[in-house]
């Protein structure tokens, strides 16, 4: 990959000099007005361009390219379509149109614009005068103009001989321009809370991310010195939201010019306490960058946050210029601009309008049926967020979340109020949210005195939730559609993951990683080897790395869920059953409370009281499905009291489809290579024998990973008293019928040998038996000989070399001569007439066999040929056979940087020198 960035100025001309006029197709008819022709009349602020070539990590390094560069821009509200165009672009150049791909990319004042390039220009774009049929979401192309049409705000496709050029400009979000401080007049009652005294924590944080200055107002509100923390990294005490798609990264925020959102600061007594934070990016005079970052209790953003609602229209604005819009007079100028944000201000300001204790919000899913818990003040908002409740709880008007409901008294009628369990809330009034007759939510307001409120109370209520239902509906679809975003961009990201590997256990670390903390605080993952099998735990993982150990021996210790084909998150309650358990027998032990004598401790790690805490929490799991079986169970858990966001299920399902077709691959890859490595291994002697006189030393070396069963292959065999056989051969290709040809030939040597026929004779016997394999067949070089020890310590071989790399022999003096004349190879012509020739190896000689794939190596243009080995061959004087072996195997390995692409095998034989009186 090549890149460049040039800050400001205009990009030059990409089409290359003396080029054709360019043609250009854009669509027609209702699409037609998404698609602008290009236009250079914005002004260029940044230009940023990278090629990448037609390789499948092309498309991975693209996405990262535009992420970076866009989030170095600051234009963290679109990267994450960008990213998802781009993906789809670069795929179709460098994976379907197989080119390579330049990607360019252009900051102006209004937007960004990106250019994806290939070399591919005859290829049609799709009509839209038509409805476009997506498809299925599972097809591997297509999708890329439809995805433009979809999110960009215009796009456009350029045509010039040589290239095909597809952009899309993504505009950013309308910002209100010059002043937006100003706001309405509001009466004291509606004003912001805040405490007595307002503390803002100023941090100035340096380039790597440390803390360098921490004022008086940041010790009292976090409890550490500023000796303490100077130094020290600021992710040390921040607790970052981990929900996909809704928030950038510390480390990506810091580096922004401007920033301005909510999180946490771990404070010195362990409590995290939520803060609202306003990140400026500056530079002292040297030069040097720093982060300066005000933050305020939560409770208190108003005092930092940006307004982003103008001031009241005149149409809105009373005779004394106050505002009369109903939703302000509630919620309060400027309202919250995210959701999060907007639903704590409700609940906050339904508690001070009905003077009560606590007050809670709950937002209904897409089917109506259940109710998820998204904001509540008075409560202990950590253990119920996101926590579910039924629609319909009860019988009766009182016992449904579709119309208002007012209790009295809670202990008179236990559970009519789930929520509200174990809290001391006495009284509680209920109204629904609801638009267009459709219920989106449920918002109560309750206390803990007994008969605190009526009709006329439900009323008010009731009458405020009319006002804000619509804005909080609008701003959870706009949730929902940057999760759905960010979600399509982290499973696009998943997806290339899981397909970089066809190792297992490799698979089951990347599941576990990926979920890890996106999606949940720990997760652990079963399999099943086969229907007949029980699920295995083979993987756990927890963002604490020192709590791993103790969920797993929880977990062995717990059966494991049952391997339920059904789609979908299933709540798997035993893990927190069985922790809150431990727990509690631990706890009672330490008191002396058990009531039993003391039992002696079982040795290794026992789920102790923080491993019971962090399993405690919601725990489902979802089934690894692939080939229509169950190939394990995916287990995703929250510490104690914490549950699951429904749209992070969602996600989760995907990445478990995901998942299980990769990990199923994996197994079948597995299985394919178990088989041709046995196969491999069948094909080869089991040992070579003892010769008296003759030192034998074999080197083979599979080329590839192992999952193809090789044409490369060796023997050494008696074949009767003082006389033995050898034989090294290749078979042309590669898997089951190179296998065939190489089993075929090496038993039949055997065989053959052993019956007394002559070299020559047993080739040609052996030639015809592969020409009758048929469409089966392969050629195959071969070099044989049979070897007899003498007396007086020299050896006599003869040899019949048929198409095979010629043997060479060393000499004591170090000359090298070929042993052997070449000769036709085997399995190409029914009538061979070949021919044995006698050699004999004094004491000290060396016989030396390979096969193709030592004097076939390459790098580059070079070529270890024949003449290179008998170079190395004549080094070797005095060493043994087994030294010989591996010196001329060291060699071929360092002769090129790249593995090697062919099969190698090394037969040394040498005849020991006479031992001298």
């Amino acid at each position: 990959m090549t890149t460049g960035l040039i800050p400001g100025g205009q990009p030059p001309d990409p089409r290359p000099t003396g080029s054709l006029p360019q043609q250009r197709r854009e669509p027609v008819g209702p699409a037609a007005q998404h698609v602008e022709n290009r236009s250079r009349s914005s002004v260029i602020t940044a230009r940023a361009a990278a090629s990448f070539e037609p390789v499948g990590r092309s498309v991975a390094s693209a996405r990262s390219f535009v992420r970076d560069t866009l989030q170095g821009w600051g234009f963290a509200d679109i990267v994450d379509d960008a990213v998802v165009l781009t993906s789809e672009l670069v795929t179709n150049a460098v994976v379907h149109a197989g080119t390579s791909a330049d990607v360019l990319c252009l900051r102006s004042d209004d937007g960004v614009r990106i250019e994806v390039a290939d070399r591919y220009p005859e290829r049609e774009i799709p009509l839209q005068g038509t409805a476009v049929n997506m498809g299925s979401p599972d097809r591997e192309g297509g999708r890329g103009l439809q995805l433009c049409a979809a999110l960009a705000g215009r796009w456009g496709v350029e045509y010039i001989p040589t290239h095909k050029t597809v952009w899309f400009q993504l505009d950013l979000p309308a910002r209100a321009v010059g002043t937006r401080a100003a706001g309405p007049a509001l009466p004291l009652d509606l004003l912001p809370l805040a405490d007595g005294r307002v503390r803002v924590a100023v941090i100035q944080i340096d380039r790597t991310g440390h803390i360098t200055a921490w004022n008086e107002d940041a010790e009292e509100l976090f409890g550490y010195p500023a000796d303490q923390v100077t130094g020290k990294p600021l992710t040390d005490l921040a607790a970052w939201p981990h929900t996909p798609g809704t928030s950038t990264g510390i480390a990506e925020a810091l580096r922004l010019s401007r920033w301005e959102g909510s999180y946490g600061i771990r404070a010195v007594t362990g409590r995290v306490t939520p803060v609202y934070a306003s990140h400026l990016r500056v530079r002292d005079t040297g030069g040097e960058p720093s982060t300066v970052c005000l933050l305020v209790r939560d409770h208190e953003r108003a005092v930092l946050q940006t307004p982003l609602r103008g001031p009241a229209s005149d149409s809105s604005t009373g005779a004394e210029g106050q505002s009369t819009d109903p939703f302000e007079v509630f919620i309060g100028s400027p309202a919250p601009d995210d959701l999060d944000g907007l639903l704590q201000r409700t609940v906050e300001r339904a508690r001070d309008m009905l003077d009560g204790d606590s007050a809670f919000l709950l937002l209904a899913t897409d089917d109506e049926t259940e109710l998820e818990v998204r904001a509540s003040t008075g409560l202990p908002s950590a253990r119920q967020r996101f926590a579910r409740v039924p629609v319909e709880a009860g019988p009766g008007r009182y016992g449904s979340a579709r119309m208002p409901a007012v209790h009295d008294d809670l202990t008179a009628v236990p559970g009519a109020v789930p929520l509200l369990n174990g809290t001391g809330m006495r009284s509680v009034v209920t109204v629904p949210l609801k638009v267009e007759g459709r219920l989106t939510g449920s918002l109560g307001v309750a206390a803990e005195a007994p008969a605190r409120y009526s009709n006329e109370e439900a009323l008010r209520l009731q009458f405020a939730a009319d006002r804000i239902a619509l804005a909080v509906e609008s701003a959870r679809l706009g949730e929902l559609e940057r999760l759905r975003r960010g979600s399509l961009s982290f499973l696009v990201e998943a997806s290339d993951l899981l397909a970089g590997t066809l190792d297992r256990d490799q698979t089951l670390a990347l599941m576990a990683q990926m979920t890890v903390p996106t999606l949940a605080t720990w997760c652990a993952v079963y399999t099943i080897a086969d229907q007949a099998s029980e699920p295995y735990l083979s993987y756990v993982l927890h963002e604490d790395e020192e709590l791993i150990d103790g969920i797993k021996s929880l977990l062995s210790k717990v059966p494991p869920p049952d391997p339920v084909p059904t789609p979908g998150a299933r709540v798997w309650t035993a893990p927190g059953e069985v922790a809150h358990q431990a727990a509690l027998r631990t706890s009672m032990r330490s008191l002396g409370l058990s009531g039993s004598p003391t039992r002696q401790v079982t040795p290794g790690i026992g789920p102790t009281l923080s491993t019971a805490s962090a399993v405690g929490g919601e725990t489902v799991v979802l089934p690894l499905v692939a080939r229509n079986r169950v190939i394990g169970m995916l287990t995703l858990g929250k510490p104690t009291d914490e549950h699951f966001r429904q749209e992070i299920l969602e996600l989760a399902e995907d990445l478990s489809r995901r998942a299980a077709l990769a990990l199923d691959n994996a197994r079948l890859y597995s299985e394919r290579t178990a088989i041709s490595q046995s196969l491999q291994r069948s094909l080869l002697p089991p040992e070579l024998p003892e010769i008296d006189g003759v030192e034998v030393e074999v080197i083979y070396r599979a080329a590839g990973e192992g999952n193809e069963v090789g044409g490369d292959f060796y023997d050494v065999f008696p074949i009767r008293d003082g006389a033995y056989g050898f034989a090294i051969g290749d078979v042309c290709g590669t898997g089951p019928n190179a296998a065939a040809v190489t089993g075929l030939a090496r038993h039949a040597l055997r065989l053959l040998a052993r019956e007394g026929l002559s070299g020559p004779t047993v080739l040609e016997r052996l030639n015809s038996a592969i020409l009758d394999e048929g469409a089966r067949s392969r050629f195959l070089t071969l070099l044989y000989g049979e070897m007899r020890p003498q007396e007086d310590g020299s050896a006599e071989l003869k040899v019949v070399c048929a198409g095979h790399p010629l043997p060479l022999r060393l000499r004591q003096d170090g000359s090298v001569e070929p042993a052997a004349e070449p000769q036709p190879l085997l399995g190409v012509i029914e009538d061979l007439e070949l021919y044995e020739q006698t050699v004999t190896l004094d004491p000290g000689d060396v016989l030396l066999c390979v096969t193709d794939g030592v004097t076939e190596r390459r790098e580059g243009a070079r070529m270890l040929g024949d003449d290179g080995l008998a170079d190395v061959l004549t080094t070797c004087t005095g060493l043994t056979a087994g030294a010989v072996a591996a010196r001329i195997m060291r060699a071929v390995e360092r002769f090129a940087s790249d593995a090697p692409s062919d099969d190698m095998a090394i037969l040394a034989m040498r005849v020991p020198g006479l031992q001298k009186d």
